[in-house]
């Protein structure tokens, strides 16, 4: 026996339930849904073309996306505040700052701040996670230890601080 498929509203309050989205990453995961829903339904009218059937996913899917924020399920605020929750233990501002670009989103001053002042103490957390608590003693291993941090999103004058205190 068949199951009837779950609706586009359902499938998004259950990515929802799993982890924070942004708009910006649920919508492209919807559209997708909504397009693979679409064309195993093998929906398409003679009369409507492929671009208008597309187009008139993306229109729900936008207006879902509206709806989920006005009921609040889909919260951007929540999204960065979860973001930076998973990520500040592990990666610098920097590296921070860039994913949540490539959501549309950015640090509001407040946490900003808030991350600047404690990334010495994550970076040193980092550094003795991965090298132990004993310094480098040779350039090569300097530079090893130091690339480390910098892909970490940590910036070059703190790595520099870092490895020689």
């Amino acid at each position: 026996m068949a199951r009837t498929p779950l609706s586009l509203k359902a499938r998004a309050i259950g990515l929802l339930a799993q982890r924070e989205h942004s708009r910006i990453e649920l919508r492209r995961k919807l559209l997708v849904i909504e397009r693979r829903t679409r064309e195993a339904a093998g929906d398409a009218d003679a009369t409507e073309t492929a671009g208008e059937a597309e187009e008139a996913g993306v229109t729900a899917v936008d207006a879902l996306l509206d709806t989920l924020a006005a009921e609040g399920y889909l919260d951007e605020t929540r999204f960065v505040e979860s973001r930076l929750h998973v990520r500040a233990g592990r990666f610098g501002a920097q590296r921070i700052q860039q994913e949540l670009a490539r959501h549309g989103l950015q640090l509001d001053a407040e946490q900003q701040a808030a991350l600047r002042a404690t990334e010495m103490e994550r970076a040193r957390e980092v550094w003795h996670k991965r090298f132990g608590p004993e310094p480098a003693r040779d350039v090569t291993e300097q530079a090893r230890q130091a690339r480390f941090l910098m892909a970490r999103g940590f910036s070059p004058e703190l790595v520099r601080r870092l490895l020689r205190a």
